[in-house]
């Protein structure tokens, strides 16, 4: 029954989708239909309840606050802090909601809580629940065939250090995820060498099995348990690190990184000489960074620190990361014979030496201090909160 909640909350967020698109269509000419608003959708719903018997058999409040999502989803698009919403696919962000919740606490490890139509489920307490009535309950299941349950909780309030009106200049790197202007060096968690064994002996595993088969199935849901626990991981690592620059710098200074555009793939080279073959492009190096920068999680980066810094009051500025790994912070020369290697910076005019990631997070520092601020608890232009979902990992500052 917990798989039939998920398909019919997909199923009506579909039609709701296929609805919304009525209004560019509309635009073009090409149908004279107009999108529903939200209580003619929820008047639809009941009248294909009635009219379809596997319709009705599932739940009315998870249908109901499938379209109340959606009608979430599209008022954040029609304000311009998301994206137009999308067609959902079976087996990817698979969840359903439950109103009226009804939770039994047994313990501190464990409890219960009532599922429309398939009654009591007991669930595992990562945390204690918040104080008072729970309202809702979210319900999802991971490509790993875990089952999550989450409840709504008040917005956790960012402890205050103090304005000591500390600054500091954040540059974002492959080989260093995150150095800092005050010569602090972090590094997002990575596969463990152990975890790399047991991935490629799962993967020639999963090589061996016959496609559609169940022990396959049960070979590809445990290399995306392995995948979702380094994801667990570096998320974990994602909200501590920003909470820390939030709650203790009164001025962030960040690069402009169009992430979205540095990942994508090389264009194809044609052979002048030889027409329907290829000259080489670089794909391969190229996709070897890509997983680079995915592993850095630098969307992720970028959206909850603005998020966190919006909360806490303190100042946030993006700046353009043209040439600042090629400036000297101490001359201003930029020249790319700087950079002597990918760690090592030496200025060819005044001979200034330093960590070259460290250089660059000054220089960031330098020129959000000349730029115009937004003030405290902004976020800069072009800087966008509301979408920063982690399986948009791809996306920086221009999200």
């Amino acid at each position: 029954m917990r798989d039939r909640h998920c398909g019919d909350a997909r199923y009506v967020w579909n039609l709701a989708v296929e609805q919304f698109r009525y209004r560019e269509r509309r635009e073009r000419g090409t149908t004279a239909r107009s999108a529903p608003g939200p209580a003619a959708r929820q008047r639809q719903l009941a009248e294909a309840r009635q009219e379809f018997e596997w319709l009705r058999g599932g739940s009315s409040s998870v249908q109901q606050q499938a379209l109340r999502d959606f009608d979430r989803a599209a008022q954040a698009c029609f304000d311009g802090n998301a994206n137009e919403p999308t067609w959902r696919k079976r087996g990817k962000s698979e969840g359903s909601c439950v109103r009226d919740t009804k939770v039994v606490v047994h313990s501190r490890a464990w409890a219960q809580i009532a599922i429309p139509k398939l009654g009591w489920v007991k669930f595992k307490l990562s945390r204690a629940l918040p104080a008072g009535k729970l309202g809702m309950a979210r319900i999802t299941c991971r490509p790993s065939g875990r089952w999550h349950v989450s409840f709504p909780a008040p917005q956790p309030v960012i402890a205050d250090a103090g304005r000591t009106g500390k600054s500091i200049g954040i540059d974002r790197g492959v080989a260093t995820t995150i150095a800092t202007s005050d010569k602090q060096m972090f590094r997002a968690p990575r596969m463990r060498k152990r975890e790399e064994r047991k991935l490629a002996r799962l993967e020639r595993e999963k090589a061996r099995r016959r496609k559609g088969s169940a022990r396959r199935k049960a070979v590809v849901q445990r290399i995306a348990g392995l995948h979702e626990t380094v994801a667990d991981r570096r998320r974990d690592w994602i909200e501590k690190i920003t909470t820390r620059i939030a709650a203790h710098y009164d001025f962030v200074a960040v690069e402009h990184l169009p992430v979205r555009n540095m990942v994508r793939k090389p264009k194809p080279k044609p052979d002048p000489d030889h027409p329907g073959q290829y000259l080489p492009n670089g794909a391969a190096a190229k996709a070897g960074l890509n997983k680079c920068i995915y592993a850095n999680c630098w969307g992720m980066f970028a959206c909850r620190l603005a998020q966190k810094v919006k909360a806490s009051g303190t100042t946030l500025v993006a700046v353009s990361a043209r040439y600042s790994s090629q400036e000297c912070r101490n001359c201003g020369h930029t020249a790319k014979e700087n950079r002597q290697s990918q760690a090592v910076f030496l200025c060819v005019v005044c001979g200034h030496g330093d960590h070259a990631d460290h250089n660059a997070a000054q220089i960031i520092l330098a020129r959000a201090r000349s730029a115009p601020t937004p003030g405290p608890g902004a976020i800069p232009q072009g800087v966008g909160t509301a979408r920063c979902a982690h399986e948009r990992e791809n996306q920086g500052w221009a999200a």
